[in-house]
């Protein structure tokens, strides 16, 4: 009986030998030799086509799916076909303060305007961006002849973004052929896209369109417009059939899109503008003012293909409607590049109970302005939550908890094994704790497992024979010097019980009573004590802690100074399971690097025995 060729065999090799074995086991070729040359040749013919047959196949087969897909191309189709819109390159924004003063100036108008397009200049590491209005802006005499820019809400924080203006010109064919409109520049920032159709080449007369993602209803004669991403990288423009599905340009309109063509997160951090030009008042310039509001942020590359591939089918499941926390999530990561993470929980979840609403907290990337993160908030409830999500449900920011693990490893070391020393091992123990968290840990929802860290550090260099770990959980407290402080902290675990030997929570140093001091839990109790140095107790009762709820309270405290140049107080207690760390709601872990260290222990192994 012949043997059956595998196929799908993608190993070349494999393909060969299970090809050489079918032909052996018939009969008339018993004795033919497979190594000669010539039959040789023709079995590699046929292994390699049927191997290029198999890959191909394969291949095909998991850019079908957006699970397995691989090519960028194949991931935006897949996500395209579940009404998901991929984000472009996105420009980075800024806020101004912008002003014009006109005082003295005889004859001077009571109102003046800075045109669309204003252009002010910076610098990022030396090199050199263009920040530009994308409206008009306009300012009052405010009686002394200072000129205050702001936005249509009454704003002073004027936002200005990166990037060329470019400007994309069409004119559209028959209405019974398929217009394809292609935008040949890969950086374009979609967001910042502004179509408008003329009835002819020579017209005036125009038509705004609008992005399909802002339409609250669509019909035949709805003037909207999508810009998906092409294969190659640029971006295409389309319109509805002019049927059903929103208004279709005549034959010879004029199509004309202008964008801004950006250099994305390279944009970044810049925090000092001038205007690249004056404003002319009364046939004479004078310079527009610009203070940083907010340091440029928000500029992005285009979202990454597992971005994608994670946000694409929950974006389908919420229909454009936010109902449960993955829409809330999905929604608001493909809106706000500003925006690292989002962490969402409803009230009946919130500590206290507070029915009726939704609680957000989002992760901005460090150094983000506070006047960005307002109007970020403020644009997500005015342009979502309200829009999208459910009637008698409010909206409510909070901002991220930062809890701090402070981590004390050992690990035994065999200098033999290695051509590391001693202190270059326990610091590049200490450097990669830090790198773990950077990767695993520090936003929402990333729970610390001591077991996944210590195996990583043991699989580090075979010198390190065995790592443990100990665990403390901290948090932080701003008290006023000079005043009774009342201060609430709410762990998000379990603390260990009272102990007869150690403390259980005990603080970072400050001065009281003109000493050095700690509070500490006095021991077999979770009374709170504020201890000195010497371990002489200043105050017998300043709290307590309550060990199933994790909260931690203090009253009455009233430090003199903080030590260290902190304005803080660390308060550090002992989980109840230090093995497991799991935050809730709007908790990030992080590592306090200062706190925590690696010490090694040195254990030569004595591999061989010799019986005296």
């Amino acid at each position: 009986m012949a043997t059956t060729v595998k196929s799908s065999d993608l190993d070349f090799q494999a393909l060969k030998n299970s090809l050489k074995n079918y032909l052996k086991s018939d009969t008339q070729f018993a004795d033919y030799d497979f190594d000669a040359s010539g039959l040789n040749n023709i079995l590699d013919v046929l292994a390699y086509n049927t191997h290029i047959n198999g890959l191909t196949a394969n291949f095909a087969l998991n850019e079908s799916f957006l699970n397995t897909a691989q090519l960028r191309s194949s991931v935006v189709s897949h996500a395209e076909t579940l009404g998901y819109e991929v984000r472009s390159k996105t420009s980075a924004k800024a806020l101004l303060n912008l002003s014009v003063n006109l005082a003295g100036v005889a004859g001077r108008p009571a109102q003046i305007q800075l045109t669309k397009g204003w252009q002010f200049n910076t610098s990022v590491d030396g090199v050199s961006y263009t920040f530009r209005t994308l409206e008009n802006y306009f300012a009052k005499d405010n009686g002394s002849g200072v000129y205050n820019f702001l936005t249509n809400t009454g704003s002073a924080d004027i936002p200005v973004y990166e990037g060329e203006e470019r400007t994309k010109t069409f004119i559209s064919g028959e209405t019974t052929e398929r217009q394809v409109f292609v935008i040949p520049d890969a950086d374009i920032d979609t967001k910042t896209a502004s179509v408008l159709v003329y009835d002819t080449v020579s017209s005036s007369q125009f038509i705004q369109y609008t992005p399909l993602s802002e339409a609250s209803t669509i019909d035949a004669d709805t003037t909207v417009y999508t810009i998906r991403e092409t294969p190659n990288g640029f971006y295409e423009l389309n319109f509805g059939d002019g049927i059903s599905f929103g208004k279709k340009p005549d034959a010879g309109n004029k199509v004309v899109v202008t964008y801004l063509s950006t250099k994305a997160d390279a944009a970044n951090l810049a925090d000092t503008f001038t205007a690249a030009s004056d404003i002319t008042v009364n046939s004479v310039n004078y310079t527009v003012n610009a203070v940083t509001s907010a340091e440029s942020t928000g500029g992005a590359q285009k979202q990454t293909i597992e971005s994608v591939r994670q946000l694409a089918p929950i974006a389908f499941a919420s229909q454009q409607r936010m109902v449960t926390s993955a829409d809330y999530k999905a929604i608001i990561l493909s809106n706000f590049t500003d925006v690292s993470d989002v962490a969402v929980w409803s009230g009946d979840q919130n500590v206290p109970i507070d029915y009726g609403k939704v609680y957000i907290s989002l992760n901005y990337p460090t150094g983000t302005a506070a006047s960005l993160k307002t109007a970020t908030e403020a644009n997500i409830v005015t342009n979502f939550t309200d829009t999208l999500g459910v009637i008698s449900i409010d909206t409510k920011f909070v901002e991220p908890l930062d809890v701090y693990l402070e981590l004390g490893i050992s690990f035994d070391f065999d200098p033999s094994l290695t051509g590391f020393t001693l202190a270059t091992t326990e610091n590049s123990i200490y450097n990669y704790v830090g790198q773990y968290f950077t990767r695993n840990l520090d936003t929402f929802n990333k729970i610390f497992r001591r077991s996944n860290l210590l195996t990583e550090i043991d699989a580090l260099d075979p010198a390190i024979l065995s790592s443990k770990c100990d665990v403390k959980v901290q948090m932080r407290i701003e008290p006023t010097v000079g005043v009774d402080n009342t201060e609430t902290l709410s762990f998000p675990m379990k603390i260990a019980a009272p102990d007869d030997a150690v403390a259980v929570v005990e603080s970072s140093i400050f001065t009281f009573q003109n000493a050095v001091c700690q509070i500490k839990n006095k021991l077999e109790s979770t009374t709170l004590q504020i201890v000195d140095v010497d371990g002489v107790v200043r105050l017998d009762n300043v709290g307590e802690y309550n060990a199933n709820s994790g909260e931690v309270k203090i009253i009455g405290f009233n430090p003199q100074a903080f030590i260290g140049g902190n304005s803080y107080i660390k308060i550090s207690v002992t989980p109840l399971n230090e093995s497991v760390v799991k935050p809730l709601r709007n908790y990030i872990l992080r590592l306090d690097r200062s706190r925590s260290s690696t010490t090694a222990v040195i254990d030569r192994q004595q591999t061989a025995l010799r019986v005296t």
